[in-house]
């Protein structure tokens, strides 16, 4: 009877992030997933965080806390990044372990642990426990290729010469992460970062808040080397498939947001008219900065919606505060940035161009103005301009400083020239590959969406489709077309560009398609083949 109990029972999953917004978000939206499908998650984070952060939509996930040595003040008690580092690995394997101990000791099975790539750690505690980990990388396979081949020695540090990795152009020296080009300042990060890759050969799986068309060249040769899943982007499912009902926030904030007065004063504005400007979560810009995008912002004339985190506030001008343009800007703390950036009123986004915002504005197609800060920032502002083309990038001063006309030229292009219609355009494309990366589950449910169609009914799908099951042999060989097409030369197809174009070019950035249709017999169409009036191999 146990047995049967045993064999009966959900598996349970935990999932660790790294103690910080842009970490916890990608994981949580995972865990979800794995909920969905029958599977128990458990999110383990800082007994910090656990106490202080605002908790909703995440019941269906259970919670449990453990220390990372600063349990009355997170890493902003720690006397430097380094010591705070050091001293999580230390006291967080043992907490670690210690839940396990205590779950296994209630008689909950722990079959896995997804554990944050920046908690490399984690794995050890895992394979000491004899359960099975899982990497997750939250920053971009492009940014994770760059640190390997540094941590590999395929890069020397001090960088004095461009980059060239497998998948990416070449890249000058300021467009690689900042621990890469500017290495030293920051010792702590910089082999977190690197040693990411540390022990990762033992993992049992590795995860990526990737999708395949947004970097196929990288994934396909990070492939070679681990079992790599790309699993993003995970964003709330409302914003992108929709099979998660009511699932409309990350659900676990370090920040509160005013959420109604945010979305109360978008919806006054015109469509595309408001620049969207945010930092995110861990960004400190110096007054001078400060003051240049304030009077940027107020110089260009447009409608802004400005985040400004409470601990940055007083840098802010004074007279910028003081006359305040009315109904032109708004500063807030904190907003709900998904709400924000899918409103119609949004027509650009000012950006640190973290990779979480940066799959945010793809994934719900608002065009960008790069303005990176630090870490992987650079690299994702190369990859937002150059290679997705969804934005620009401000340049700054021999100072570091992005000079108000400098800003304001930008955010110009971005909302007036065609410049921005050209940005405006793919980011409406990524923002239908996005949806795609999510799949379709079977047996079918909901509605289908996918690139270049509109949404399709249960019933409008083929019928292997909508009606999953009856037919496996059918089934089995109409999915299976794609098994390996990847290494076929060619791609052909009996159709014409005329009468699936949007479609069509999907499928060209994955594949060279040829359109090579209508193939009826010549007589009726061109007559370029005499006396070609009929297929000429019959059944009956």
């Amino acid at each position: 009877m146990a047995e049967q109990h045993k064999i009966n029972k959900s598996p349970h999953v935990l999932i660790f992030p790294f103690p910080a917004q842009g970490h916890l978000n990608p994981l949580i939206q995972f865990g979800k997933r794995l909920v969905s499908k029958g599977v128990k998650t458990t999110l383990v984070t800082t007994i910090y965080l656990f106490n202080t952060s605002h908790k909703n939509n995440t019941s269906s996930i259970n919670i449990e806390a453990i220390s990372d040595g600063f349990d009355e003040g997170g890493d902003a008690s720690a006397d430097s990044p380094e010591s705070y580092l050091k001293r999580f690995k230390e006291v967080g394997s043992k907490s670690l372990g210690d839940l396990i101990k205590t779950l296994q000791s209630q008689g909950d099975t722990i079959d896995a642990i997804i554990y944050d790539a920046f908690n490399s750690w984690a794995l050890d505690v895992a394979i000491e426990f004899g359960i099975d980990g899982g990497s997750f990388f939250t920053q971009a396979c492009s940014v994770n290729n760059i640190y390997y081949h540094v941590h590999k020695g395929l890069i020397t540090l001090p960088l004095r010469v461009p980059v060239s990795v497998p998948g990416l152009p070449q890249l000058e020296c300021l467009e690689t992460p900042s621990f890469v080009h500017n290495y030293g300042p920051y010792p702590g990060w910089t082999e977190t970062v690197f040693n990411q890759f540390v022990n990762i050969d033992q993992a049992r799986w590795v995860f990526s808040n990737s999708f395949y068309q947004l970097e196929s060249e990288v994934i396909e040769w990070m492939r070679k080397m681990w079992k790599l899943k790309v699993i993003g982007p995970t964003l709330p499912s409302m914003y992108l498939d929709k099979r998660l009902e009511d699932d409309k926030d990350y659900g676990f904030n370090l920040f509160r947001a005013n959420n109604t007065e945010c979305m109360s004063w978008l919806d006054n504005k015109p469509k595309n008219s408001v620049v969207y400007i945010s930092f995110g979560s861990l960004a400190q810009l110096g007054p001078e900065q400060m003051e240049e995008i304030a009077w940027g912002l107020t110089d260009s004339n447009v409608n802004f919606l400005w985040v400004v985190r409470a601990d940055e506030e007083e840098k802010l001008p004074k007279e910028f505060l003081d006359q305040k343009i009315t109904g032109k800007g708004l500063v807030v703390s904190w907003c709900k940035q998904l709400d924000v950036l899918a409103h119609e009123s949004v027509g650009c986004f000012v950006t640190h161009c973290g990779f979480n915002s940066a799959l945010e504005a793809i994934s719900l197609g608002v065009p960008v103005v790069g303005m990176p800060q630090w870490t992987d920032q650079t690299t994702n502002a190369k990859l937002l301009d150059d290679i997705w083309g969804v934005g620009v990038r401000v340049k700054s001063n021999e100072k570091g400083i992005v000079t108000r006309g400098n800003l304001v030229s930008c955010i110009k292009k971005i909302l007036e020239d065609e410049r921005g219609v050209v940005a405006r355009n793919n980011a409406a494309k990524w923002r239908e590959l996005a949806k795609a990366a999510g799949l379709i589950s079977l047996p079918l449910r909901v509605p289908v969406s996918v690139p270049g169609l509109p949404q399709l009914e249960c019933l409008e799908t083929p019928s292997f489709v909508h009606n999953y099951g009856p037919y496996p042999g059918w089934t089995e060989t109409v999915f299976n077309q794609f098994a390996n097409i990847d290494q076929a030369r060619w791609v052909f197809s009996n159709s014409f560009y005329q009468l699936e174009s949007e479609v069509i070019e999907w499928m060209r950035k994955m594949w060279k398609l040829k359109v090579i249709g209508p193939t009826l017999p010549s007589i009726y169409l061109d007559k370029r083949l005499e006396d070609d009036k009929d297929y000429g191999f019959n059944l009956f």
